[in-house]
């Protein structure tokens, strides 16, 4: 399903993220951030294994001032970073947790090494085929990891997942992927 915009609902935002080795350098970052445009903070933490992650939205023009000016800064602890210029808004529900799953088909889980490339795979997945996000889990008690889980038709979770891997995989920290066609009803 690829994002179409009517001419009278505003561009969908931008989504910006720098994952740092460091946390003094990532509260660091997350101020100089703030402080070089118009953004908004979406999520600004200490992940694992000692890590830091901080996650800004606002126009694409803004997101990319924004991370440019938090990687001069955090040169050496880059782990990874991306400026998404127009997200898929099925993509800032799934991050928060505030998504309402209205369908219960296929199962197809995501796992990667890296936040951001995660993230970068589910902004993919969303704009790949008519699927929901169901589950974002970012780094939190996990060893560094992130994961995310979707529901959809078989062939359009199929579809999105090896979309969604193949974005984790060009950077080398694909985990592995996943999917149950008809899951328990308990999972």
């Amino acid at each position: 399903m690829t994002m179409t915009s009517r001419p009278d609902q505003p561009a969908p935002p931008s989504l910006g993220l720098i994952e740092l080795s460091s946390i003094c350098r990532g509260i660091e970052t997350a101020d100089r951030m703030l402080k070089a445009a118009q953004v908004s903070l979406v999520l600004s933490r200490t992940i694992c294994s000692g890590k830091y992650l901080v996650l800004v939205a606002g126009e694409v023009h803004d997101v990319q001032a924004s991370v440019e000016a938090g990687l001069d800064l955090a040169r050496e602890c880059v782990v990874d970073s991306f400026v998404i210029p127009d997200v898929h808004p099925d993509v800032f529900p799934a991050l928060t947790s505030t998504g309402v799953l209205t369908r219960r088909e296929a199962l197809g889980v995501l796992e990667a090494f890296s936040v951001a490339a995660l993230v970068e795979a589910m902004d993919r997945v969303a704009k790949a085929a008519p699927v929901e996000l169901v589950e974002c889990r970012l780094a939190m008690a996990l060893g560094g990891k992130a994961f995310v889980t979707l529901t959809g038709q078989v062939s359009a979770v199929r579809a999105v997942v090896e979309a969604g891997a193949a974005v984790v995989a060009e950077k080398g920290l694909l985990v592995n992927k996943v999917v149950n066609p008809a899951p328990a009803q308990q999972l």
